[in-house]
């Protein structure tokens, strides 16, 4: 014969703790879930693969280290070598009339033939692309007029440039 269990009524303290634990974490789990579905669905954008934003970062070097020698006559170096990206911050922004990506973080660096390696804080704002199969590296070039918004708005200007593509 099978002894009885005890009600809720006559069980023994720790029982009733045991029970009142359960309960809560019935409810509780389910709402934590449902909390942090609703923050994540809110970014719109998820985070970039790893490549992506060491190509972003090496295209933004190339392309900064390019205007500094046209500005001083002088020849480009090679392509810099990125490595561990961190990224510590992230926020889905409006690039021109898409959907980017503000990413900030650190990383760390160096020029093609240097030996010493640099970690320096950077930002990027990323534009994936239409297909979702392709990201473009955009930067904010000043404020345009905005004819349809009316005479007096002014827009966000962009240049965005296609990430290479590595096989």
């Amino acid at each position: 014969m099978v002894p009885a269990l005890p009600s809720r009524a006559q069980a023994s303290p720790a029982i009733r703790s045991r029970w009142q634990s359960r309960r809560l974490l019935g409810w509780l789990l389910p709402l934590v879930l449902v909390v942090c579905t609703a923050l994540t669905g809110c970014s719109g954008v998820a985070q970039p693969p790893r490549s992506v934003l060491l190509q972003a970062l090496e295209l933004q070097i190339q392309l900064t280290q390019g205007a500094i020698a046209e500005a001083l006559a002088l020849e480009a170096g090679g392509t810099p070598e990125v490595s561990r990206v961190r990224v510590s911050e992230q926020e889905s922004v409006r690039i021109g009339d898409a959907k980017g990506l503000r990413v900030l973080g650190q990383f760390d660096w160096r020029l093609a033939g240097d030996p010493i390696r640099v970690d320096s804080p950077f930002e990027l704002y990323l534009q994936c692309g239409v297909r979702g199969e392709s990201w473009r590296l955009a930067r904010p070039r000043g404020l345009a007029a905005d004819g349809a918004a009316g005479d007096d708005a002014n827009v966000q200007a962009w240049i965005t440039d296609p990430l290479p593509l590595k096989g």
